[in-house]
């Protein structure tokens, strides 16, 4: 079914818009969720709560990316749910990842609290439109979906050194674009 079909049930409060999302998204939306977190029960959980939050914003939004829109959702779901099982020690085991870009550009995870993360995104964003297209997508693999760099590389096509060296420099180019934005690292 159409994306635009899909919006369009979700505006008509239909049941049958979630099992056209899970049907249709379902399992991209897992591949984000797991990204994040280790645990395939919480992964699980956050789609289902994506789903459901889809549910109660549209309508009123009518985003114009559905799929974007959804990941958007599963990992912002995602990322609180790992935030939860981290406090207080909760889950000993960390989303490399994550915790390696934070790394990269230094700071906490108090830094999301001082910088308006809008402003922040947007920045990234800039920042990712001036690379090739071959290192924003080993930059999205790693950083949004969460893939391992053997992943990363076999899907690149390129090695995993050039995939880990690419990943080292661009987490560099990324704190030094920021630094010159002025945003607080």
């Amino acid at each position: 079914m159409e994306d635009e079909r899909i919006i369009e049930l979700l505006w008509q409060r239909s049941e049958l818009a979630i099992r056209e999302l899970e049907r249709k998204y379902g399992r991209l939306c897992r591949r984000v969720a797991r990204g994040v977190l280790t645990d395939a029960q919480d992964a699980e959980e956050c789609v289902s709560d994506a789903l459901l939050a889809v549910w109660n914003s549209v309508p009123p939004a009518r985003p114009d990316s559905l799929m974007a829109y959804l990941c958007r959702t599963v990992r912002n779901q995602a990322l609180k749910k790992y935030r939860y099982n981290r406090a207080e020690k909760r889950d000993s085991c960390a989303a490399l990842p994550l915790e390696e870009l934070a790394a990269g550009l230094g700071g906490s995870d108090t830094t999301a609290e001082e910088v308006d993360a809008r402003l922040l995104g947007q920045a990234i964003n800039v920042w990712l439109h001036g690379l090739t297209p071959e290192r924003r997508r080993i930059f999205v693999l790693r950083y949004w979906y969460s893939a391992s760099v053997d992943e990363i590389a076999r899907v690149t096509a390129c090695s995993q050194s050039k995939v880990k060296s690419a990943l080292f420099r661009m987490r560099g180019e990324l704190r030094a674009y920021l630094e010159k934005e002025g945003f607080p690292l």
